[in-house]
């Protein structure tokens, strides 16, 4: 059973930066995807990015790439989201989750994530 903590969300002036971190408690399988994803008021959830815990091979969003980067520590009990040039649009809830491969950023807003943390706010003012 694994437990997800994410910390570091927070409010920013459009075009700043923000890193969020997600502490993973227990032991996820060595080939698990670790993943964000984020939901808005008022609009559909969205995948944001993803990361292959063996390979480390990374993954994104169209409306992400090239500003944001998904990584994870040597000891890979910590998933990292850094967020550059940030835009309104990009004001969510933010979460963590854990998923079983293939490793891929899920478009479906109803997918049910096997693990997920309690999320984190980002709000990008104008």
């Amino acid at each position: 059973h694994l437990q997800l903590a994410e910390c570091g969300g927070g409010s920013v002036q459009t075009g700043g930066s923000l890193t969020l971190s997600c502490e993973v408690s227990g032991r996820p399988a060595s080939n698990s995807c670790m993943g964000w994803f984020r939901q808005a008021s008022g609009k559909e959830r969205e995948g944001v990015a993803a990361i292959s815990r063996d390979d480390g091979m990374s993954f994104y969003a169209d409306s992400v790439k090239g500003r944001f980067t998904i990584s994870q520590d040597d000891a890979k009990s910590t998933v990292y989201l850094q967020m550059n040039s940030l835009k309104p649009d990009d004001s969510a809830m933010y979460y963590c989750a854990a998923d079983l491969p293939p490793c891929m950023v899920i478009a479906s807003e109803t997918y049910d994530y096997p693990y997920r943390g309690q999320g984190t706010q980002v709000t990008v003012s104008s």
